[in-house]
């Protein structure tokens, strides 16, 4: 079991380490302003329009690195540094929100996937690790075949139904960014200097995924090593 924790921390440490790289990296090039001088909006709304999609808005939202596309109301909201500022991180975060809207536009598969689990692990997220440890705890008293064996294993399904959206979660923010990248290049909305501190912008991002992927697959089987050995 010392296995499990090692490995716990490990990706802990990991994620720490690229969250403050990211945070490092979207600083750096929010210092390299954009040739075009275009704000985050208005290189959102016209990537909106290059492909077609009119019923999409544009809005500010509080805070920072807030940035999402929200399907339901089909808006792309951009925290209000990268909505107002003319810079290379700024380009990257729109062109990246707007490539979910492309998605969702063109019915892309993941995108459609990881939209139908949402409701689902909203409930099941929130009472997954109480049902294992519950089902642990009852289960030391009533033994391997007892109740609480069969809450521990319902709580490592609804476990499951997590590391499964973190997991369909990856192709739809790498494809997001490779949508976004080919039309800032395409399009010659950014210089080659722009465009590769945009790549390795989202490549951090994209990481950031990775890892909590990695990290909810190794809750997963630590909760199952816990209910297995106990067993």
């Amino acid at each position: 079991m010392i296995g499990f924790y090692i490995l716990i921390g490990a990706i802990s440490l990991l994620s720490w380490l690229i969250s403050n790289k990211l945070k490092s990296k979207f600083k750096k090039y929010a210092q390299v302003e954009l040739r075009n001088g275009m704000t985050g909006a208005e290189i959102a709304e016209k990537m909106l329009a290059d492909n077609g999609i009119f019923d999409v808005k544009v809005i500010s939202t509080p805070g920072r690195l807030t940035d999402h596309y929200n399907p339901k109301d089909k808006t792309v909201n951009l925290s209000e540094s990268v909505y107002n500022q003319r810079n290379t991180a700024s380009a990257a975060v729109a062109a990246h929100e707007v490539g979910h809207a492309v998605q969702h536009a063109k019915a892309y598969s993941y995108l459609t996937m990881r939209s139908q689990l949402v409701p689902i692990v909203s409930i099941t997220s929130k009472y997954s690790q109480w049902l294992v440890i519950g089902g642990l705890i009852l289960g030391a008293a009533s033994g391997a075949s007892g109740f609480g064996f069969y809450i521990a294993v319902t709580g490592l399904i609804f476990m499951g139904f997590a590391t499964l959206f973190s997991f369909i979660t990856l192709p739809v923010e790498y494809d997001a960014s490779n949508r976004a990248l080919a039309w800032l290049q395409s399009k010659n909305m950014v210089s080659q200097q722009e465009l590769a501190g945009a790549k390795d912008a989202l490549k951090w991002a994209a990481r950031t995924y990775l890892v909590a992927a990695l990290g909810s697959l190794a809750a997963l089987l630590l909760y199952w090593g816990l209910q297995y050995f106990r067993g």
